[in-house]
């Protein structure tokens, strides 16, 4: 455009002006918004509390009292809320991801373990041992509005598909796993495994579940069409978590005993790497982009990093006493 026209269309050219100020403004929003690294909730039995580690620095940034006996956990899909599941008080604790605080509770079943998301975001699941139920919470009233039944005994862990159509709850107890249709809200099937069965994670396209059997120090693969066991994998001593990368080309499986991850190629179920941890892994979670995995050691009270790159441990986090898992939003 010439002097001329310039001047003879000011408002067209400060209006352009600011549109684009406007585009490059949001672009960077957005980019600063999907870039941010996630928190790393772990619950802390014996502490009472939840620590947060930033991903970015894997340093602890805060504390969270939550309860007398955190376990289990889990974050609303917007990032807003927390729930930590209570033994002692038989309570679900919702707490404010904003002010760090507890602000409500949802009474469950006795001893609540266990805690999930469905993939929409509508259902948190809380599995009860005592009760051998799995308690249904609405995120939107934050309310209980169902509860199943398990054949299974002393259920822990309790997942959903990525479809949404079944949720699968492991039975310490019963050497099974639950298998929960929930169009119908009821269980349709239970499929026996070995010895103490515990973490659950499925494959990203939902056609197979990895559970770990604790004193079999098995993970067995179950066909999630048919409700088959089609592939049994030997792990380390005590296998109990269980973490799905997010392509799905590995699955990762903590080792009590042997204080290590096992980590499992997928396409033809065989342990190519044990990774070394702190004493007494326990549950654990992985990151987004699956570049950093977080397992909660119990008696090392700490949180190691494991660079899945390179399969090694990158940082050992010191957090309160005897974490039980870690939860990544």
């Amino acid at each position: 455009m010439n002097t001329a026209n310039r001047q003879k269309f000011p408002r067209v050219t400060a209006i352009k002006t600011a549109l684009s100020i406007a585009l490059l403004l949001a672009a960077a929003a957005t980019t600063t918004t999907t870039s941010a690294a996630p928190f790393a909730y772990v619950p802390n039995e014996k502490s009472g509390t939840i620590s947060i580690i930033d991903s970015a620095t894997d340093t602890v940034v805060g504390d969270i009292k939550a309860g007398t006996k955190p376990r289990g956990l889990a974050v609303r899909h917007d990032g807003k809320a927390l729930y930590v599941s209570d033994q002692p008080t038989n309570a679900l604790l919702i707490v404010d991801l904003g002010t760090r605080a507890v602000v409500g509770s949802v009474k469950v079943g006795e001893s609540p373990e266990g805690v999930g998301i469905s993939p929409s975001g509508d259902w948190i699941v809380a599995a009860s041992e005592i009760t051998n139920s799995v308690n249904f919470i609405s995120t939107s009233t934050n309310k209980q509005e169902f509860i199943i039944k398990t054949k299974g005994k002393n259920p822990e862990h309790a997942e959903f598909s990525p479809d949404g159509k079944w949720l699968y709850v492991s039975a310490e107890e019963a050497d099974s796993i639950d298998i929960i249709d929930m169009t119908k809200r009821e269980q349709v099937d239970l499929v026996k495994l070995g010895k103490r069965p515990r973490g659950i994670a499925f494959t990203p396209d939902g056609k197979s579940a990895y559970i770990a059997a604790e004193l079999e120090s098995m993970v067995y693969v179950v066909d999630v069409a048919t409700h088959k066991v089609t592939a049994q994998v030997k792990a380390g001593k005590f296998s109990n978590g269980v973490t799905m990368a997010p392509n799905g080309k590995r699955v990762y499986i903590s080792n009590g005993k042997d204080a290590s991850v096992s980590v499992i190629d997928t396409a033809n179920n065989t342990v190519v790497a044990t990774v070394p941890v702190g004493q007494r892994p326990w549950n654990m979670a992985i990151t987004p982009d699956g570049k950093k995995l977080y397992v909660a050691n119990g008696r090392s009270n700490s949180v190691s990093v494991i660079d899945t790159a390179t399969n090694t441990v990158s940082k050992e986090i010191p957090v309160g006493t005897l974490p039980w898992g870690v939860a990544v939003r």
